[in-house]
């Protein structure tokens, strides 16, 4: 099949098509990431309508799954807002990288798009703004389709838990890194991008083996970023 055969095929696909082709990695992440979640959540005391609402107004997997295991340990309620506050406080940096390409939006298409944003769907849309395609339709069809797969998740995780006591053997942890590596695959344009991924993933790792604990993973993306960035304005201002 030649270009002109698939940029025909690409205009044919509708909005919605689009959006699932491309949300795909996140549902195969969303979903088990989401069970193992409904699971925890159930064993840790919090009732079934909790659990769901939280995936419903919450939507935000590391948060919430740190805020199960602060319930668990009978944690005292404003110390679960703080700590779960303090953990989404990139959305921050994340809707402000995004903002320029949506200056075009009102005020609530905006509140409905930042309200599904979440690390995953922030990947998928920076590579799909960068290249202009921010037509809202597709937009939310991503989002929309990305938080039915966690809702899906949580319930069916929720289903489970009475016949599931460990998640650990069923290999579940292992969903959100792969479903990562998918969408990192996606936006590897060129060495520049791959060598500071695998500088990152290598400097996480020894940080991690050096004893500094949670913190290993930002300390490694804050440490790899700029060094990137400074390998791309030493490269431009060599090639003007």
């Amino acid at each position: 099949m030649n270009s002109a055969t698939l940029s025909s095929a690409n205009r044919a696909e509708s909005p919605l098509a689009s959006a699932f082709r491309q949300a795909l990695p996140i549902i195969l992440g969303y979903v088990p990431v989401g069970f193992a979640y409904g699971v925890l959540a159930q064993k840790s005391g919090l009732s079934g309508f909790n659990t769901m609402l939280m995936s419903v107004l919450v939507f935000a997997g590391s948060a919430q799954l740190i805020a199960v295991g602060l319930f668990a340990a009978a944690a005292n309620p404003l110390a679960i807002v703080a700590t779960t506050f303090v953990v989404n406080l990139r959305h921050l940096l994340m809707s402000a990288a995004l903002a320029p390409f949506l200056r075009a939006w009102g005020k609530t298409r905006l509140a409905l798009f930042a309200y599904q944003l979440t690390d995953e769907t922030f990947a998928l849309h920076a590579n799909r703004f960068a290249k202009d395609e921010t037509g809202a339709a597709e937009t939310f069809g991503i989002n929309v389709i990305a938080q039915s797969a966690w809702v899906g998740g949580t319930a069916l995780g929720l289903a489970a838990s009475t016949l599931i006591t460990d998640i650990r053997p069923i290999g579940l942890d292992y969903a959100l890194p792969a479903m990562f590596i998918a969408l990192l695959l996606g936006q590897l344009k060129s060495r520049l991008h791959l060598a500071v991924s695998l500088a990152a993933g290598l400097l996480s790792t020894g940080l991690m083996l050096a004893g500094l604990g949670q913190s290993h993973v930002l300390a490694a993306t804050i440490i790899a970023a700029t060094i990137g960035l400074g390998a791309h304005a030493w490269t431009s201002r060599r090639s003007s």
